[in-house]
């Protein structure tokens, strides 16, 4: 499949996830009160979505939805303190995590990043680093599939083929650490490490 055709089945499977298309909406709503540039839900939000379809499992509850943008003009925690509260007040059920990726560098001793796909390049799978936002200027006349924007650094092919990959500019330390830690090797049992 060409990357196109894979973006096309995420967003598919995206908008038919009425729980996933709530979050968004809602980051949508919250994003034009707080000025959130380049933001996307990310990581497992959209990583456990693939890989529960790729499996066959029902759709598992969301553990966390990893908010990111980007704004260096306004780093401090404080913001995606306030962010956080203006999603939980919407939806307080949902386990909301915001982080600005203009000082994410910071606690991974990298160099700034640039946006927040240069960021997500930075993750330490590759397949992890997958993200979905909404159009800020919802098309009315296009269809929601058409709205949905994706974010990937690495592209979606080794997301669809079930592999995970450790990202170079990570140690494998770090990588296999994580793997325990998520226990995805368990859970999804077609997973295949990458060489």
């Amino acid at each position: 499949m060409t990357e196109t055709e894979l973006s096309e089945r995420l967003r598919t499977w995206l908008s038919q996830d009425n729980e996933r298309m709530r979050a968004l909406e809602l980051v949508l709503q919250c994003a034009q009160v707080h000025d959130m540039p380049q933001w996307c839900i990310a990581a497992g939000f959209v990583r456990n979505l693939v890989w529960d379809k790729l499996h066959g499992f029902d759709r598992q509850p969301l553990n966390d939805i990893d908010l990111i943008y980007y704004c260096p003009l306004d780093a401090r925690p404080e913001r995606d303190w306030a962010i956080e509260a203006c999603l939980r007040a919407c939806a307080p059920e949902l386990p909301w995590s915001v982080k600005n990726q203009a000082r994410m560098h910071l606690k991974n001793h990298d160099n700034p990043y640039q946006s927040s796909s240069d960021a997500m390049a930075y993750w330490p799978e590759m397949e992890t680093a997958v993200g979905v936002s909404l159009n800020p200027t919802l098309k009315t006349s296009a269809s929601v599939i058409e709205n949905l924007q994706i974010v990937a650094p690495f592209g979606l092919a080794s997301l669809l083929a079930l592999t995970l990959t450790r990202n170079p500019r990570r140690s494998l330390a770090v990588f296999e650490q994580r793997i325990i830690a998520k226990g995805w090797l368990s859970q999804y049992p077609q997973l295949v490490l990458a060489n």
